[in-house]
């Protein structure tokens, strides 16, 4: 059992004592002293009055979920220690593996605590219990309450519970990495990863890069991908205690894997392709202190609220500023996350207590943004970060993985590979919304320039470097395809299950909102669009109702592909940009090949959300461009 924190929080702070300065040369009249008197006593009656309110409380314990209070669990029999084993094998399946115990708080939620003996009972209980179902216990932090009149010293204590997952199914959460050029990223990951601290000339970063010109530039140019795990027990495990990723694997039960996106703004469609293809669970973005918010940060940070990623902010290079400096930035960050386009609430996590407050409220609340400080050459706050991505929950309930294992497979290619003795490999991830994926399954790859469809067999699946036999959905992994010809594949493939009968589309319409333009978005523009794994050029054939867009403008607008045929799904999340203007959207509606010839179809009309159908006419037609169907 490991202690991570102890800290005093007591309920009722103490009243300030005010003094009085008497005057006339220090001397009171009986007069005063008597006003005072009364005064003295309405104010005692006040306190004791006060004194009378009701005891804090958490909210009320849900009956779903991973976090479980308990008031005492002092000598219970045989037939109820049964029966605790059992709750906290439902709740460890609810969590992916990982719960929260709550000591010394009642089903209602109120803050009772326990005297100190019957609290060392009841973790020796819980031990035993967690012994039991194959998991171990780390205390996360301690608190000192007072109930009622009893001034007894009474504590609360919140335990994790984590299982070591069988047949390397650990948990798994996606970071993705973002901020501006020379902000420290990958000279943090490097640090998180590795084990070792900087030497302030960017040794830790090494590693990180895949390409020459990266090591000579120091910027990152492409997307790679690094792996932090924690055992059971909430230790830290890299690369400094395991020589390989499939050691990592083997010693963790939860992993972290950090995408480490590109920050120069020359490569910022990798980035967006990274955001988009590979469905990041959370955003790290990375501010320099000395120069705070500078370059693609802004950009950055208006990507991952777009598009719905819950975002926490790393101030790094505090070693080389004043505090001064570095409070100067964080007002500023503070100044941005409160404008009105963002709405987020700053947490400045500044202890352990606070790293713990803040991993459980961030996926509680959308508007909760937590700030940590961090030196990759000194050090300071890499524990805090550390005990932040330790404690972080994960997004999806173990109910929704399991309806998810009974659809159809469909796995988005995203990078393409052939290896000696191996054959053709894919890497990409499984869609969030699909099942599994099985080796020696047989899948159907497209679409091909043709339109088509081919078959092909899994051969072999590994994830982080390790080999595994089931792939869930929303998880990353390499599979190999044997002699399958690579000629034959391209990025922005999917790999489906026949029985889905895939169907390609030309045409689309989407609900967007213009985020930023210069002038007018109009018909007849050409943009690159982002949908998933898919990245190519589309040509604006109409707009539901308008001539054009203007800045924070919505509307339905139909896109034609310029090149090929693309598989899409309703409802993805979309991206498109032109030069400097963006915006961003969903897919509402696919016009399959064979329905694009109908030179009549005009777009439907959707509500602000993009949800459900109108079906109302347009009362002025558009325009069409000269190389639109609808001419």
């Amino acid at each position: 059992m490991d202690v991570r924190s102890s800290e005093t929080c007591p309920v009722y702070a103490g009243q300030r004592m005010h003094g009085c300065s008497p005057g006339n040369g220090g001397k009171i009249s009986k007069k005063s002293r008597s006003r005072k008197g009364k005064r003295g006593r309405r104010r005692k009656s006040r306190k004791s009055r006060s004194n009378k309110s009701p005891p804090p409380y958490l909210p009320p314990e849900a009956e779903e979920g991973n976090i479980e209070y308990k008031l005492k669990l002092v000598s219970p029999t045989p037939q109820r220690f049964e029966h605790l084993a059992t709750q906290l094998k439902w709740r460890l399946q609810e969590g992916g593996g990982e719960a929260v115990y709550q000591i010394g708080v009642e089903d209602n939620g109120v803050l009772v605590g326990l005297s100190q003996e019957d609290m060392k009972a009841s973790l020796h209980t819980l031990q035993r219990m967690a012994e039991k179902v194959g998991a171990d216990i780390t205390v996360l932090r301690e608190r000192e309450v007072e109930y009622n009149s009893d001034r007894k010293s009474r504590k609360i204590t919140e335990v994790l519970v984590r299982k070591v997952p069988d047949d390397q199914q650990f948990l798994d959460l996606r970071v993705a990495v973002l901020g501006n050029v020379d902000s420290g990223k990958s000279t943090l990951l490097g640090v998180l990863t590795q084990g070792e601290l900087d030497n302030g000339r960017g040794r830790a970063r090494l590693n990180l890069f895949r390409h020459l010109h990266e090591i000579q530039t120091g910027r990152t140019s492409s997307i790679s991908f690094e792996i932090l795990g924690f055992n059971s027990k909430g230790e830290v495990v890299n690369y400094s205690d395991s020589r390989t990723a499939e050691e990592i694997c083997e010693s963790s039960s939860k992993m972290i894997t950090f995408m480490d996106l590109a920050g120069h703004h020359k490569y910022l469609k990798t980035t967006i392709f990274g955001l988009l293809s590979y469905g990041p669970d959370f955003a790290m973005l990375v501010v320099s202190a000395n120069t705070g918010i500078a370059g693609t940060t802004r950009e950055h940070l208006g990507l991952a609220l777009a598009l719905k990623v819950p975002i926490f902010l790393v101030l790094s290079k505090v070693d080389l500023c004043s505090r001064a400096t570095v409070e100067r930035t964080l007002r500023q960050l503070e100044r941005v996350l409160k404008q009105p386009g963002c709405n987020k609430v700053p947490f400045l996590v500044s202890g352990p207590h606070d790293a713990v407050t803040a991993a459980q409220q961030f996926t509680q609340s959308t508007s909760i943004t937590p700030i940590l400080l961090v030196s990759s050459v000194g050090g300071e706050g890499l524990q805090l970060l550390q005990e932040f991505l330790n404690i972080l929950p994960p997004l999806s309930s173990s109910q929704e993985q399991e309806e998810l294992m009974e659809q159809p497979t469909e796995f988005q290619v995203d990078e393409i590979y052939s290896v000696p003795d191996v054959g053709t490999v894919v890497g990409g991830t499984l869609y969030r919304s699909v099942g599994v994926c099985r080796e020696g399954e047989r899948l159907l790859v497209g679409p091909t320039d043709a339109g088509g469809f081919l078959r092909l067999r899994v051969g072999s699946i590994q994830r982080n470097r390790s080999g595994c036999r089931l792939l869930r959905a929303g998880q990353a992994a390499t599979l190999a395809l044997g002699n399958f010809d690579r000629s034959l594949l391209r990025k922005g493939m999917v790999m489906v299950s026949p029985r889905m009968n895939p169907t390609i589309c030309c045409q689309f319409e989407a609900s967007i909102v213009l985020l930023f333009h210069a002038k007018t978005f109009r018909q007849g523009s050409q943009v690159t669009v982002h949908v998933g794994n898919v990245r190519q050029t589309a040509t604006v054939l109409c707009m539901q109702g308008k001539e054009a867009l203007r800045t924070g403008e919505r509307a339905v607008v139909r896109f034609r592909f310029m090149k090929h045929a693309e598989y899409l799904r309703l409802g993805a999340k979309l991206l498109f940009r032109e030069g400097v203007a963006k915006g961003i959207g969903h897919v509402t509606r696919l016009l399959p090949a064979s329905n694009n010839q109908d030179q009549n179809q005009r777009p439907h009309r959707h509500d602000a959300e993009g949800e459900g159908y109108l079906n109302t006419e347009v009362t002025r037609k558009p325009r069409p461009h000269p190389s639109s169907p609808l001419q």
